[in-house]
């Protein structure tokens, strides 16, 4: 399977963190262990009827879409306690690597704003980070 975006943070630290967004719908979920975050309760940009042609052609690496997620009720709270979750697991050693997958229905929008979301709080606070968007180039389902 090509791997569609993988992006290595900028940073001096080490890759502690890999952090996988991917579309449940694709039946192809990422292997291993890893801490998971569920970010399909969010608000799923294309089923809104005031927004669905401009998130049709955008994912979310853009900033639009960026804004519409962040703002759905509960998302600071999901990237928060994924955030301290992810935290707490790196704090018990400083030989093991901790795996998030990100996950949402189709894999464009949500998980990819919630893992870039999580990527750039590790960042902050030191930790080396890389992301990859399993699905973020597919169609959006449904």
């Amino acid at each position: 399977m090509p791997l569609t975006a993988l992006r290595t943070q900028p940073t001096a630290a080490l890759i502690r963190t890999v952090i996988t967004s991917y579309g449940d719908g694709h039946h192809d979920a990422p292997l291993g262990s890893a801490l998971r975050v569920d970010a399909r309760p969010l608000r799923n940009p294309p089923e809104d009827p005031a927004v669905r042609e401009q998130m049709l052609r955008t994912n979310g690496l853009d900033p639009h879409v960026r804004d519409y997620v962040l703002a759905t009720p509960g998302a600071e709270r999901l990237i928060e306690r994924s955030f301290r979750r992810a935290l707490a697991l790196l704090a018990l050693s400083d030989q093991h690597r901790v795996d998030m997958h990100v996950l949402c229905g189709g894999g464009r929008h949500r998980s990819v704003v919630v893992a870039e979301e999580l990527a750039a709080r590790l960042q902050a606070v030191g930790y080396g980070v890389e992301t990859e968007h399993r699905h973020i180039d597919r169609p959006v389902l449904g």
